[in-house]
């Protein structure tokens, strides 16, 4: 696979030499469905796992709220392809188009649900990143993997996430069947296993991260030359800042709150963006970030819903989950982040 991320509109720093300074690299994972193995940098995919290494658990609570029911993770990926497959027949229309009583028999007896969960909760993968393919911001020195689990329960409003450093070399005998958790509270937390298209680009901080002076230049329309199409804040913002979807790096993308101190829990140092976990890889205020390569080869049957939705994941009704380490020792315990 290759996507190619469309070159920015205009050179930002030439208008606002300032910026130049604040640039940094962002890892754009662009995920798309396929059948990663374990060796293999992936979204929802197999890990690296050592055999004698015990596999992490969730100790909870897991309390119900507003849930009325949850289900397997076998029942999401069976309810998945029904819907795969009811979607492929669209293009021939009725009847062929109409659920099967057989797809409908399975749903019924799926949205049933499962009992809750009463004892920990085995996490599921979310990421797996090899250095070979993606540049790894901050890694302890010897190590070439990162791996990012977390619980299919929210504590309190999204999963909780758990992240390992690993060097690949080390793993000479893998766990071959991980345990799973007998239900997961939304099926946007199940990540569809997909791999990964590494392209790097380069970001600018938020319009809100700036001070403030650079942001008073930033929104004077007289400053653009003519070359801004739409508010200044909102061109700089979807067009020229930070890069939606799945990366790894980068500067944070803020919407849901005006930016916020990160620091590192254990040292104080400010925490930095490693992961940031996407509902959607673009949007129609950001759609100019989607790939050359799908503008003229649109896969919608693959975007699931809403559009650009990979992975199938949904995190608080479309946002992102971002996951900031401290410079100094990403040993340290992270930060999660929703935006």
């Amino acid at each position: 696979m290759s996507f190619t991320t469309p070159p920015r509109p205009l050179d930002v720093t030439a208008l606002f030499p300032q910026l130049a300074p604040l640039a940094r690299t962002a890892t754009r994972l662009h995920p798309r469905p396929g059948s990663p193995t374990v060796h293999d940098s992936s979204v929802g995919g197999p890990l690296l796992w050592p055999a004698d290494e015990p596999w992490p658990h969730c100790e909870g609570p897991h309390e119900r709220g507003a849930t009325r029911r949850v289900l397997s993770p076998d029942d999401i990926r069976l309810l998945r392809r029904n819907h795969a497959a009811i979607a492929s027949r669209r293009h021939l229309g009725s009847p062929a188009s109409r659920p099967t009583p057989e797809e409908l028999a399975t749903e019924k007896r799926i949205l049933q649900g499962r009992p809750w969960p009463e004892d920990p909760v085995p996490l599921l993968p979310v990421a797996q990143l090899y250095a070979r393919d993606v540049t790894l911001p901050f890694s302890p020195p010897g190590v070439d993997l990162l791996q990012v689990l977390w619980c299919p329960f929210d504590h309190p409003t999204h999963p909780r996430t758990a992240v390992f450093w690993r060097s690949a070399g080390t793993v000479t005998d893998i766990l071959d069947a991980p345990p799973e958790p007998p239900a997961i509270k939304s099926q946007g937390y199940l990540p569809e296993p997909c791999l990964l298209a590494p392209e790097q680009v380069t970001e600018y901080p938020a319009f809100m991260e700036l001070d403030k002076e650079l942001r008073q230049e930033l929104g004077d329309p007289s400053r653009w030359n003519g070359s801004c199409p739409a508010t200044p804040q909102e061109f700089y913002e979807n067009e020229l800042s930070t890069s939606p979807g799945w990366k790894t790096g980068g500067w944070s993308r803020w919407g849901l709150s005006d930016p916020m101190p990160r620091r590192c829990p254990e040292c104080g140092t400010e925490a930095l963006p490693l992961l940031t976990i996407a509902t959607l890889e673009w949007d129609a205020g950001s759609d100019s970030w989607a790939p050359e390569e799908e503008r003229t080869n649109p896969t919608p049957l693959l975007r699931g819903t809403p559009p650009a939705n990979f992975t199938l994941i949904g995190i608080a009704r479309g946002s992102s989950l971002q996951l900031h380490v401290c410079p100094v020792s990403p040993s340290h315990p992270h930060i999660e982040l929703v935006q």
